[in-house]
């Protein structure tokens, strides 16, 4: 299965093209064919759509070739997020091929070793992060949005994720920071796999927008 890889809940902009099959759904076992990744939190429109058409042309396809897309449906700020689920959705609706939302803090989790509790947090800017815990790589908390120090870091044993935000918990850092292709389809692998209608995109903002018309501010 070739699958179109996309995330913009951080400010990395990630796209990748992936092949899977069904006996080798583990983040070491995906093949990334192809990966492009832009760190600026304000080039999300400008880069994602001609990152993925690199990442097809690398790897030596083209989009009629993809059989299923997976997007990061964050938590992540509005604007940047917004920006790849409209594209993961765009994509899929021209294609007619299942588009499928993941956990964007599922698919840091599932790059790092799970057999330790495991704490992910990423950027939600106001001085916040998201975040959530996982058990045995299996998610246990949140995803949740909160102050740094409202969170406490036990009984995690590691963090992970946003390199200006892991450095608040007394715990050791695994280096991985954002969502990776591999990590968002081996999250998905099993609904992938299922023959099952994806579920209908929905973002996780976990709050209102910081830009919001001028109607609702003078409510």
């Amino acid at each position: 299965m070739l699958v179109l890889a996309i995330d913009t809940s951080t400010p990395a902009v990630t796209a990748g093209v992936v092949r899977v099959s069904a006996d080798s759904a583990s983040v070491e076992a995906v093949d990334t064919l192809a990966v492009r990744v832009t760190v600026n939190p304000r080039a999300h429109a400008e880069v994602l759509t001609p990152h993925i058409l690199e990442c097809l042309t690398e790897s030596g396809h083209v989009a009629a070739d993809l059989d299923a897309v997976v997007v990061g449906a964050g938590p992540g700020p509005f604007t940047g997020l917004r920006v790849g689920m409209a594209t993961a959705a765009a994509f899929a609706d021209a294609l007619g091929i299942p588009a499928h939302g993941v956990c964007s803090l599922d698919a840091i989790a599932a790059q790092v070793d799970g057999d330790r509790n495991l704490l992910v947090v990423t950027d939600a800017r106001r001085r916040e992060v998201y975040w959530a815990r996982y058990s045995a790589g299996v998610r246990v908390e949140g995803p949740a949005v909160v102050k740094p120090r409202e969170l406490e870091p036990m009984p995690s044993e590691v963090v992970a994720g946003s390199p200006s935000h892991v450095d608040f918990f007394d715990l050791p850092v695994e280096p991985v920071e954002t969502p990776s292709p591999a990590g968002l389809v081996t999250v998905a692998a099993d609904a992938l796999f299922s023959g099952a209608a994806p579920a209908a995109l929905v973002p996780l903002y976990l709050r209102r927008p910081d830009a919001v018309e001028l109607a609702d501010r003078k409510k």
